[in-house]
């Protein structure tokens, strides 16, 4: 490869990969899941690319607002293959463009969609999302959150009352879809490349 073939490689910017992690069941309100399928829209409009778990519920109905704007959906599945994915786990492919099977189990594949994600949006969500919220923490990560979702979303500013744990994450949070993802992507954008802060064992 030629010096100037590998600078024209390092010069095509990548999309951003937004990580839409929620309630997967349980009692979802329909006011969330009008603000994931919108979250999704915007998502799509933006630019940017919609990484889910490839479960249902509130990553779900982002899925189906993505791919109602002709954006980009990948599912990181839980399972080995498309047979298990829809009937072990009992989870959606229809609003994926990819789905990547990790056969890592529900909380296995968690660590591979964070680190997949360069932003992570939080909505509605019970222990799994918490789950999911502490690895995106400690990871660093570009962190939002769409209030008045119910669940963890609404509980985000307790825990960081509590946590007292600098990863270098920087957390938005906001009720508006739309004003919540500009304000995570020009977060972002402003930080720079991911830097790892914290020891390994930390």
């Amino acid at each position: 490869m030629t010096e100037e073939s590998k600078s024209h490689l390092e010069a095509i910017p990548l999309r951003l990969a937004v990580g839409v992690v929620g309630s997967a069941s349980g009692r979802i309100s329909a006011p969330a899941r009008r603000k994931a399928r919108a979250l999704g829209e915007h998502i799509a409009r933006a630019g940017c690319i919609l990484l889910t778990g490839a479960c249902p519920g509130l990553p779900y109905e982002a899925a189906k607002g993505v791919k109602s704007r002709g954006g980009l959906s990948i599912g990181i599945s839980p399972a080995l293959n498309l047979h298990e994915h829809t009937t072990r786990y009992r989870s959606p492919s229809d609003q994926y463009d990819v789905l990547i099977y990790t056969g890592s189990g529900l909380m296995g594949r968690e660590i591979t969609a964070i680190r997949s994600c360069d932003i992570v949006v939080v909505i509605g969500g019970r222990s799994g999302t918490l789950g999911e919220f502490a690895i995106a923490y400690d990871e660093g990560r570009t962190i939002g959150v769409l209030t008045g979702t119910g669940g963890v979303a609404d509980h985000v500013s307790d825990l960081l009352s509590i946590i007292h744990k600098d990863t270098g994450a920087v957390v938005v949070s906001d009720d508006d879809p739309e004003r919540l993802l500009s304000r995570v992507v020009r977060s972002h954008r402003a930080r720079g490349p991911l830097r790892r802060r914290l020891p390994i064992n930390a």
